[in-house]
């Protein structure tokens, strides 16, 4: 689907509810919300939370970037790709990663750990009568460093080590032991802009932590005790945060914010 940038969430989920032929229960249920629920995403009332985003996504196979009105021009964090939603990666359960493009990332697994390997690739595809190899190798080699992968990967050793570092991440998240939250299995790949909510301090003053052009580990999770709170994660290299709040991010509430 290309969405023009001007459209609003609202805009988005009711022509792609239309194009299915879905009526608004149809989609609740697909979705497991309410009627009332899809009525005021489509009224402007509100936007679906990070969860649903993503069921919505798998179900109409467009990005969150695509049901969010397109905010961000998304580019392969591996090769420099500006991403659509037809060469946009997805894992294995069918969710997009809109980190990457299908051919760096396909199956869960990264396809380049040598940087050099994929200059060599990007040139032979890249070259032509007004940008030759040399020039195409110039600028890939003064591009890829700069983007989230190589950083990541610079920074670990590799794609053992990065897989290394999640783990170390969830056990120091569950190792907090924040009474009604489960034990975090999985950490996503999570764009900042989705999941930057604002807090309230005990100042009356309000603060958000994250960067929304920075991509985080995290994940939600229902709190153990019921309830209409879920808990959110985001975490990286230098800081956990875990955060309570109600359906589509209202009301949040900042459980813990600790440098590692």
């Amino acid at each position: 689907m290309e969405v023009d940038k001007v459209m609003e969430t609202k805009d988005v989920i009711l022509e792609l509810r239309n194009k299915a032929g879905l009526f608004q229960e149809e989609l609740a249920e697909k979705v497991y919300v309410t009627r009332q629920a899809v009525s005021r995403w489509e009224n402007g009332e509100t936007t679906p939370n990070t969860e649903t985003l993503k069921l919505l996504s798998r179900l109409f196979d467009v990005s969150i970037n695509t049901l969010l009105g397109s905010p961000r021009q998304l580019i392969c964090q591996c090769c420099g790709m500006p991403l659509e939603d037809s060469n946009i990666s997805k894992e294995k359960d069918g969710f997009f990663n809109e980190e990457y493009c299908k051919w760096c990332y396909a199956d869960g697994e990264y396809m380049y750990h040598d940087m050099d390997d994929l200059i060599e690739v990007c040139v032979k595809n890249m070259s032509n009568e007004h940008f030759t190899p040399e020039q195409a190798r110039s600028y890939m080699e003064e591009m890829l460093p700069k983007l989230n992968y190589w950083k990541q990967y610079t920074y670990l050793a590799g794609a053992e080590k990065f897989e290394e570092f999640k783990k170390q991440l969830i056990d120091e998240i569950n190792d907090l032991h924040i009474e009604g939250m489960p034990k975090v299995e999985k950490l996503n790949a999570l764009v900042g802009g989705y999941i930057n909510l604002e807090y309230r301090l005990p100042n009356g003053k309000y603060v958000k932590f994250l960067d929304d052009e920075v991509t985080y580990l995290g994940n939600q999770l229902e709190c153990e005790f019921g309830g209409d709170r879920c808990f959110g994660i985001a975490a990286n290299m230098d800081f956990i945060l875990v955060c309570t709040y109600e359906e589509n991010g209202e009301n949040p509430e900042l459980i813990v914010y600790k440098k590692r």
